[in-house]
């Protein structure tokens, strides 16, 4: 499964420090889910336009190790990354809320966006996201997908005990 960062793990917005430092906000429950999705034999990606030391961190702090950052050509991009982790384009989902996002999603296996994506995005979706960006709507799909893989129960087993 492969993220888009800004609109998607982020509401969007891009903060700067007066001394130009970026910074942006990423919600919690979307990093359990992340975590949770890994934890169930998921390999998680990040494929964004932007490069970002903080995305960096978040990054290394979810232990995603695919982190493709600075990416003008997505399409190219993720048809390495899906040839490095060899696998088949179909066999991989990705989340994206814009245009430049199109040429993944329309060759994924399952495509995903969040309902503030302009709608042609949400057009060509598979699933589009019923909660905000940056606050649950990678956790909606991070669980949709366990439960489609019938790992969600397990995975949430152990906080019931």
């Amino acid at each position: 499964m492969i993220f888009d960062v800004d609109g998607v793990l982020t509401d969007g917005r891009i903060y700067y420090s007066d001394s130009g430092e970026e910074m942006k906000a990423f919600s919690t429950q979307d990093g359990h889910g992340i975590r949770m999705l890994m934890a169930s034999g998921v390999e998680v990606a990040i494929l964004t336009g932007r490069r970002s030391d903080v995305v960096s961190h978040r990054a290394r702090n979810l232990g995603i190790v695919h982190v493709l950052q600075g990416i003008d050509d997505k399409r190219s991009a993720f048809l390495g990354l899906a040839a490095s982790l060899r696998v088949e384009s179909a066999q991989c989902g990705y989340m994206g809320d814009d245009v430049v996002d199109l040429p993944v999603l329309t060759r994924c296996g399952f495509a995903a966006s969040t309902h503030e994506a302009p709608e042609v995005v949400r057009r060509h979706a598979h699933f589009v996201a019923s909660l905000p960006a940056g606050a649950g709507a990678a956790r909606e799909v991070c669980e949709m997908v366990m439960r489609a893989q019938g790992t969600l129960e397990a995975s949430i087993a152990p906080y019931l005990t």
